[in-house]
Formats: C-alpha cells, sequence, structure tokens
C-alpha cells in the first residue's frame, strides 16, 4: 500500500515539473539514488533531489512518458521512454517507499548504450549548471 500513496506524490511531483522544493517534500532523509552512469549509491535527501531534479530536466521533456507500473507492497517499478537529441533513451525507475510512502531508494536503469551516453552527457552538464546557481 504504501507504494500507491508513494505514486500518487510521485506522479503529482513530476506533473509539477520536478521542482527541488516539491521532491524534497518526497525523499526521505536518508534515501539512496543508484545513477545509471554512477557507480556509488549517492546518500543522503540533498544528493537525492539534486539528481532527480537534475533528470527532470533533461529526461522530462514533452517527448517523456511513463508506459508500465508495476506494484507490489513497497515496491515500483516504472518503465519510461523519452527522446533526448534525437536519441531513444528506454528506462525504469525501480522505487522502494517506507510505510507513509516517502522514496527511501530510487534506482535508475537506461537503454541502449547510446543513451545511456546522452543521458550522462546531459545529466553531468545540468548537474554542474545546478551547482552554479
Amino acid at each position: 500500500m504504501s507504494a500507491e500513496i508513494g505514486l500518487k506524490r510521485w506522479h503529482e511531483v513530476i506533473e509539477n515539473g520536478s521542482t527541488p522544493e516539491e521532491l524534497a517534500g518526497i525523499i526521505h532523509e536518508d534515501a539512496v539514488f543508484h545513477s545509471p552512469v554512477v557507480h556509488t549509491p549517492q546518500e543522503g535527501r540533498a544528493i537525492v533531489v539534486a539528481y532527480l531534479s537534475a533528470a527532470g530536466n533533461t529526461l522530462g521533456n514533452d517527448s517523456f512518458q511513463y508506459l508500465r507500473e508495476l506494484v507490489d507492497g513497497e515496491n515500483a517499478m516504472l518503465e519510461f521512454q523519452t527522446e533526448m537529441d534525437g536519441i531513444h533513451v528506454n528506462g525504469i525507475d525501480l522505487i522502494r517507499f517506507d510505510e507513509d510512502g516517502m522514496i527511501t531508494d530510487f534506482k535508475v536503469m537506461v537503454r541502449p548504450l547510446k543513451a545511456v551516453n546522452k543521458v550522462w552527457e546531459q545529466m553531468g552538464a545540468m548537474l554542474e549548471k545546478m551547482k552554479g546557481s
């Protein structure tokens, strides 16, 4: 049930533009983010919000859409697709929620390889830009 509550909040935040303020309201303070391009898990609300906000600004363009959702207890898997600079990106968000519907673990997987490279390029640029703000 926690995933159903959390997913509803997640979709609301996405529809509102994935602002850091709204993301912080649904991310547990000890959350962990697993990037498709960074080996080390990123720990803590601030860094998870930064990565998800950057993703919202790069992946979350007009072509972004969720294709499928699977929910099981505290876990949800969302398959997505989008296009970045003419490259088709297909991926999965694997999200774990706590009993209050807060995100505790967020893993992103992306395919094919040229999509991974494009995500790495644009996410890196967006994270650098956000540091400078």
